[in-house]
């Protein structure tokens, strides 16, 4: 019953036994569980990694049993985390093979891409949305990864935007939070939502894309350099992929009209994020662009969480955020 917790069906037998008589020895639990005294330490061995058994405070040298209320809670918190971080790393595997078909598709000779075309430099991208938006029908779902947006592109934008509102499509898109301090951008998502439009926001976004009635999608050849050239890709796995990226990174996504909460640890999602990126070594730089904020609101981030953690590197920064449980140590 507890097999997905980590504990096999000898493991539970043990719990099982140990929580009704404590202070049972390997023997005599084995000859009441009817299990060898090598399956009831097997049992015990188990139990101890899960941490379900602790030093006895009364009898110094042998173990007791930790309540399920408690113990079992653990295991179950331990494992929604670990299911959290798998989540994770298969967004960001999704992303980087949708980066990988890009920059494969760009090198791939013309005549091999059954389902794929190459946009080179702006103009021609601009006009590849444009038409690829005259013949939507039902939705558009964006990522834009660059933070606050520039007031020409948004000029540009209403344009396509407006045509399709008037066609009854739907219109998605998530930003990084930090477009949440831009005034024309914000002034921008309020036009799209008297449209109609949704508009919801993340720490950071995998890639910059564009997926048309889920058919369809527009992805940069380089991420960094997304003014240089883009595929169209209509494959049917990798929109599956792609649409999949999107749904789930939706969900997790927060409204625009919505507040932002901290969680257990008093962070806010932005704080979060700059704590697991402080913990896997990345610069000031990179997390500026990663959030989608200048390099000086980055250093200040970073710093005030270090000074918070009591960290003078960001390996210790790393350690003590583990430590105090504002990361998994399962990541």
């Amino acid at each position: 019953m507890l097999k997905s917790l980590g504990l096999d069906s000898i493991a539970e037998a043990v719990y099982r036994g140990l929580l009704a008589r404590p202070r049972e020895g390997v023997a005599d639990l084995a000859a009441r569980l009817e299990l060898t005294p090598e399956q009831v330490r097997h049992g015990l061995d188990t139990l101890s990694e899960l941490a379900l058994l602790r030093p006895s405070y009364d009898q110094e040298g042998t173990l007791w049993p930790v309540s399920p209320e408690v113990g079992l809670q653990m295991l179950m918190a331990r494992q929604q985390a670990e299911l959290a971080a798998h989540q994770k790393r298969l967004e960001e595997s999704r992303a980087a093979a949708a980066q990988l078909i890009a920059e494969y598709e760009e090198i791939r000779p013309a005549e091999t891409r059954p389902h794929s075309e190459r946009l080179t430099g702006i103009d021609q991208i601009r006009d590849g949305l444009a038409a690829l938006s005259r013949d939507t029908r039902e939705e558009v779902m964006t990522f834009a990864p660059d933070g606050p947006q520039r007031p020409e592109h948004i000029e540009a934008a209403k344009p396509l935007n407006q045509e399709l509102f008037d066609r009854g499509v739907r219109m998605r898109t998530v930003y990084l939070n930090s477009a949440r301090n831009s005034p024309h951008t914000l002034q921008y998502v309020s036009w799209l939502s008297t449209l109609g439009g949704e508009v919801r926001t993340v720490p950071t976004l995998p890639t910059r894309m564009i997926v048309f009635d889920r058919k369809t999608a527009v992805i940069p050849v380089n991420s960094d350099k997304s003014a240089e050239g883009a595929v169209v890709l209509t494959g049917q796995g990798t929109l599956t992929a792609l649409c999949a990226l999107f749904d789930s990174v939706w969900n997790d996504a927060r409204p625009l009209n919505e507040e932002s909460r901290a969680d257990e640890q008093g962070l806010t999602d932005q704080q979060a994020t700059v704590v697991v990126l402080l913990a896997e070594g990345h610069t000031d730089e990179t997390i500026a662009k990663r959030l989608g904020v200048s390099p000086r609101t980055a250093r200040r981030l970073a710093s005030e969480l270090m000074t918070r953690l009591g960290a003078r590197s960001r390996f210790e920064a790393g350690v003590r955020a583990v430590q105090n449980g504002w990361i998994s140590d399962q990541r």
